[in-house]
């Protein structure tokens, strides 16, 4: 998908920095002038200064940033902790919260005119995608340790010739699962507000697909933060 104006791609011809138009090529800075990674580092960028510039000092009666930052947090622990118990939540919190604010953040970035959203890309929501995937398979073997195939092979020996390809095929396309719904929704966001601005001329235009894409950029990512808890949940739990 081609955008009408990335202002990141303006910049870089400013400072005399290939741009590339085609597909992910020749050399390193290429890749890293891709758009998707352009607006990924500047999506980082902003989740690493926004709170040091809103939180401040930590006090003991917090302010407006320590209180707003405070609520978000807080209902996010409470989350997963109802999710996946205390331990496992307090354990997994830096984790699943980086990705909640990360992939709000690049979801909504995209609805700014001039601005595209990274999570439109699947080279990064699929390694979203493979950072929880191997994480929660991590922790089955890290608690279960080798009993942790039991989670494979059904209830009875019997059914493990049927039940293990079953399993196996079904937890492999969690890769796909996960990674495509977000970038399939966002992408087709992209992609609408692309057209309706060329078309429109104007800010109204497309105006209810920015009030869409902001709900959209939202359910998405709870979408992808539940899943990642439900992975987790299933891996800890034991096999029955």
């Amino acid at each position: 998908m081609e955008h009408p104006i990335l202002f990141i791609s303006i910049i870089l011809e400013k400072l005399g920095l290939p741009v590339p138009h085609g597909p992910i090529g020749h050399g390193m800075l290429e890749k890293l002038c891709e758009p998707y990674m352009t607006y990924t580092w500047l999506v980082m960028a902003f989740l690493v200064i926004m709170p040091k510039l809103t939180l401040g000092n930590m006090e003991l009666i917090p302010g407006k940033g320590q209180n707003f930052w405070e609520a978000i947090l807080g209902f996010l622990a409470d989350f997963y902790e109802e999710m996946i118990g205390e331990h496992y939540a307090k354990a997994l919190f830096p984790l699943i919260t980086t990705f909640a604010l990360f992939i709000l953040v690049a979801n909504l970035i995209g609805l700014m005119p001039g601005f595209m959203s990274p999570t439109s890309s699947i080279n990064i929501t699929l390694g979203c995608t493979l950072i929880v995937w191997v994480v929660h398979h991590f922790l089955g073997l890290k608690i279960h340790g080798i009993g942790y195939i039991k989670h494979f092979t059904g209830p009875m020996p019997a059914l493990i010739p049927l039940m293990l390809p079953i399993e196996l095929i079904s937890n492999l396309a969690r890769l796909l699962s996960l990674s495509i719904r977000l970038f399939g929704n966002i992408m087709a966001k992209e992609t609408l507000l692309s057209i309706l601005f060329l078309l429109a001329g104007a800010y109204f235009g497309p105006l209810p697909i920015l009030c869409l894409g902001v709900l959209v950029s939202v359910v998405q990512t709870m979408v992808f933060v539940l899943l990642t808890l439900i992975y987790c949940k299933g891996a800890i739990e034991h096999a029955h």
